[in-house]
């Protein structure tokens, strides 16, 4: 493994956040939205946009992209910032428009549009927006996003930041791909493939405890909805009940024997949604289920006919039953991971890399993990966003073939294709 030191900035840090109380106070109260648009002839702007000198750039920019509310659907603001900053390091930047008022970023050097490693992350985050703060004696960093996937985001920035300044990237190496919808089936990923761009290699950023990813499980989601008929409470017997059948579904689903392997282990079934009836004393005329699977081995089609089985398992009460696909779903996903200096791992969520089409080589690698993400408690360690920076440019460089010699690239714990996740 690469050995390198690696300088521990926190303490400058939170020297520059404590005298910005005020900002990170002030945050809840406007959007991001209305921080960004203090004047239309000006580059949209957040409190820490132009920090004082000597401020920690890596920091500096986690805190600007966490302060700024991306939830899936809303991201806006944050392709504004970031269209700004990337512009501001001279790039040649463009915006794919996947849905109105959000649009994908893509961003090179010079004007070479095609290039031979891509490095991009989304900028979605799951909701509830949650402001950025330090923790645990100021050792951890906390606020959506910061570890699913801003924590990526700005370590891939600065990691290509530090590598152009070293003379080591050029016009057709490198370009950045951020995405929005990611969280939401990946919508922004699947948009980009009509633009017709091929590259050699792509490193996918999410959290993955600075390890490398040699493949994640399968994902397929889905909606049961149930229609049946109301009525009085006190007279069941007149109405369908929608709860009883759908209720009748979903334990049949609990039964199913789902596959494994032994690579990915098993295969997940989560009851994640249930919403039905109005009233505690009216047969629920309609209800419904959101569910999504992890597959561990198996295709999307296979498992579907065992949710149809399931459905045509459960008693007929008269009620009528429909199944929404939310995509089409993916078999496991292999990854590669060869690249020397690295721990690996096996993770069992989902991730864009399918939504990519193309035959490039295809990497995942991260600071934080996977445990916290779309939790409360997000947060990841400031020397890990140091440490994921110096992979980022180990990865760059070994895809470039360009050596990789960049620093201490791994995660802790013991080398091997342990688990690393299940969110």
């Amino acid at each position: 493994m690469y050995m390198m030191k690696v300088p521990f900035i926190l303490p400058l840090f939170l020297a520059f956040v404590a005298a910005l109380q005020e900002p990170l106070e002030y945050a809840p109260a406007a959007s991001p939205q209305q921080l960004l648009a203090h004047d239309p002839s000006l580059p949209p702007h957040h409190p820490l946009t132009s920090p004082p000198p000597g401020a920690d750039p890596l920091l500096t920019l986690h805190y600007n992209l966490v302060s700024i509310s991306s939830l899936s659907g809303h991201e806006g603001a944050i392709t504004a910032y970031l269209t700004q900053y990337l512009l501001r390091l001279n790039y040649t930047v463009s915006t794919q428009v996947v849905t109105p008022s959000r649009s994908n970023i893509h961003a090179y050097i010079g004007r070479q549009r095609k290039t031979k490693t891509l490095l991009t992350t989304h900028l979605d985050t799951v909701p509830p927006f949650i402001p950025y703060s330090l923790t645990h004696n100021s050792t951890l960093i906390a606020g959506r996003g910061s570890v699913d996937a801003k924590g990526s985001l700005a370590a891939q920035l600065i990691a290509v930041e530090e590598l152009r300044a070293a003379g080591k990237l050029g016009e057709g190496d490198i370009s950045l791909l951020f995405v929005v919808g990611e969280e939401t089936g990946g919508e922004g990923m699947r948009a980009i493939n009509a633009l017709g761009l091929e590259w050699d290699t792509v490193i996918f950023g999410e959290p993955t405890e600075l390890k490398l990813a040699a493949g994640h499980k399968g994902l397929l989601g889905f909606t049961l909805r149930v229609k049946g008929k109301g009525g009085h409470s006190g007279y069941p017997e007149l109405g369908i009940d929608a709860n009883a059948k759908l209720l009748d579904i979903l334990q049949n689903l609990r039964k199913l024997e789902l596959p494994a392997s032994t690579r990915y282990g098993k295969s997940t079934l989560n009851i994640g949604r249930m919403e039905g009836g109005v009233a505690g004393n009216v047969v629920a005329a309609e209800a419904h289920a959101e569910v999504v699977v992890r597959l561990a081995a198996g295709t999307p089609e296979e498992f579907k006919k065992l949710v149809q089985g399931a459905v045509d398992a459960a008693p007929d009460n008269g009620a009528e039953v429909s199944i929404e696909w939310s995509s089409e779903g993916y078999g496991p996903v292999h990854i590669d991971s060869d690249v020397p200096g690295f721990e690996t791992s096996i993770v069992n969520y989902g991730t864009d890399i399918p939504n990519l089409q193309g035959r490039h080589r295809r990497y995942l690698y991260g600071p934080g993990s996977i445990l916290v993400a779309h939790s409360d408690h997000e947060e990841l360690r400031a020397v890990d966003l140091e440490r994921a920076v110096v992979g980022y440019k180990t990865l760059v460089l070994w895809a470039l073939g360009k050596g990789g010699d960049a620093g201490e690239v791994g995660g802790e714990g013991d080398a091997g294709e342990d688990a690393c996740g299940g969110g």
